[in-house]
């Protein structure tokens, strides 16, 4: 795909709810609870009540990684014309060993706006982590606007 097409699709937040709308799975949590580590798939695969009912008997965001549509100002942690998640992931998280092939890629708000340093973080990331770092649970939380108010929109939180 061209840089050129992949500017013009609908831009994708790897960090997503399944009930979102337009939501996918990209990834499939392995490891263990404390350090959890995703599998991509090849493909996205469409967030359905039948794909939701396989993660039973726990919530779909403990066992998948969820991409949907960016909600852009919807969501807590966007400000500033940007995703201050994935900034602040990229400033407090280690790298990985490699960035991953990824299906969501060209579409990534991440890797749009942080490039590689996004992907080399990304797979440590999950949604509902049990027994996160402290880092990394000060990454999650979403800081204060520009102007100091609360930006408490609904939005999804890695850790949680």
């Amino acid at each position: 795909m061209s840089q050129q097409l992949s500017s013009e699709l609908t831009p994708t937040c790897p960090s997503a709810q399944p009930e979102m709308s337009g939501a996918s799975v990209f990834g499939i949590i392995q490891g263990s609870p404390s350090e959890p580590r995703v599998a991509y798939l090849e493909r996205t695969v469409a967030m359905t009540p039948e794909v939701a009912s396989l993660a039973g008997p726990v919530e779909p965001t403990e066992v998948f990684r969820i991409g949907a549509p960016c909600a852009g100002g919807g969501c807590v942690h966007f400000g500033e014309g940007r995703c201050r998640l994935a900034a602040r992931l990229v400033q407090t998280l280690p790298v990985v060993s490699a960035a991953p092939p990824c299906a969501i890629r060209s579409t990534c708000v991440w890797w749009r706006q942080e490039g590689i340093a996004a992907c080399m973080r990304c797979p440590q990331i999950v949604t509902r982590m049990y027994g996160a770092t402290e880092t990394l649970q000060e990454a999650a939380t979403p800081k204060a606007g520009a102007a100091g108010i609360d930006n408490a929109k609904a939005g999804s939180t890695p850790t949680q």
